[in-house]
Protein backbone atom coordinates (compact mmCIF):
# COMPACT_ATOMS: atom_id res chain seq x y z
CA UNK A 1 0.00 0.00 0.00
CA UNK A 2 1.35 3.37 -0.82
CA UNK A 3 0.45 6.49 0.72
CA UNK A 4 -2.73 8.00 -0.17
CA UNK A 5 -4.18 4.76 -0.65
CA UNK A 6 -7.26 3.23 0.85
CA UNK A 7 -9.20 5.72 3.46
CA UNK A 8 -10.47 4.95 6.93
CA UNK A 9 -13.64 7.08 7.37
CA UNK A 10 -14.36 10.32 7.21
CA UNK A 11 -12.38 12.93 9.90
CA UNK A 12 -13.42 15.50 12.29
CA UNK A 13 -15.59 17.36 9.65
CA UNK A 14 -16.06 14.62 6.84
CA UNK A 15 -12.83 14.57 5.33
CA UNK A 16 -11.97 11.57 4.19
CA UNK A 17 -8.57 9.96 5.76
CA UNK A 18 -6.15 8.98 3.80
CA UNK A 19 -4.33 5.87 5.29
CA UNK A 20 -0.61 6.25 5.76
CA UNK A 21 1.68 3.21 6.26
CA UNK A 22 4.12 2.99 8.74
CA UNK A 23 7.27 0.38 10.11
CA UNK A 24 6.57 0.95 13.59
CA UNK A 25 3.82 1.48 16.22
CA UNK A 26 3.90 5.05 16.07
CA UNK A 27 5.54 7.88 14.19
CA UNK A 28 6.45 11.26 15.09
CA UNK A 29 3.98 13.97 14.03
CA UNK A 30 6.39 15.97 11.65
CA UNK A 31 7.32 12.67 10.18
CA UNK A 32 3.83 11.50 9.28
CA UNK A 33 2.92 15.12 8.05
CA UNK A 34 5.75 14.68 5.82
CA UNK A 35 5.22 10.94 4.58
CA UNK A 36 1.40 12.18 3.98
CA UNK A 37 2.91 14.52 1.99
CA UNK A 38 0.49 17.46 4.01
CA UNK A 39 4.05 19.08 4.32
CA UNK A 40 7.37 19.55 1.99
CA UNK A 41 9.61 19.44 4.53
CA UNK A 42 10.66 18.98 8.20
CA UNK A 43 10.90 22.70 8.46
CA UNK A 44 7.14 23.42 7.06
CA UNK A 45 5.94 20.54 9.49
CA UNK A 46 7.28 22.84 12.68
CA UNK A 47 5.62 25.44 11.67
CA UNK A 48 2.16 24.46 11.41
CA UNK A 49 2.35 22.40 14.32
CA UNK A 50 3.97 25.24 16.19
CA UNK A 51 1.32 28.02 14.62
CA UNK A 52 -1.98 25.55 16.26
CA UNK A 53 -2.56 24.64 12.63
CA UNK A 54 -2.48 20.58 13.08
CA UNK A 55 -4.71 18.63 14.99
CA UNK A 56 -4.72 14.91 16.62
CA UNK A 57 -7.95 13.36 16.82
CA UNK A 58 -10.06 16.54 17.01
CA UNK A 59 -7.36 18.38 19.83
CA UNK A 60 -4.74 21.07 18.70
CA UNK A 61 -1.09 20.05 18.74
CA UNK A 62 1.93 21.98 19.50
CA UNK A 63 4.85 19.07 19.83
CA UNK A 64 5.96 17.82 16.28
CA UNK A 65 7.76 15.24 18.42
CA UNK A 66 4.18 14.08 19.36
CA UNK A 67 4.01 10.25 18.89
CA UNK A 68 0.80 9.23 16.59
CA UNK A 69 -0.61 6.01 16.30
CA UNK A 70 -2.47 3.62 13.89
CA UNK A 71 -6.19 4.83 14.37
CA UNK A 72 -5.52 8.41 15.31
CA UNK A 73 -6.36 11.19 12.82
CA UNK A 74 -4.23 14.17 11.90
CA UNK A 75 -5.69 16.87 10.29
CA UNK A 76 -4.21 19.81 8.47
CA UNK A 77 -5.27 22.13 5.70
CA UNK A 78 -8.67 20.29 4.92
CA UNK A 79 -6.97 17.08 4.37
CA UNK A 80 -6.91 13.89 7.06
CA UNK A 81 -4.59 11.40 7.43
CA UNK A 82 -3.90 8.13 9.63
CA UNK A 83 -1.16 6.04 10.37
CA UNK A 84 -1.65 2.36 9.51
CA UNK A 85 0.97 -0.48 9.96
CA UNK A 86 2.70 -2.28 7.14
Amino acid sequence: MTPGQGAQGPGSEGIPVELVPIRDESIRLGQLLKLGNLVQDGAMARMVVENGEVSVDGEIVVRRGTQVRPGQVVEYAGQAISPVRR
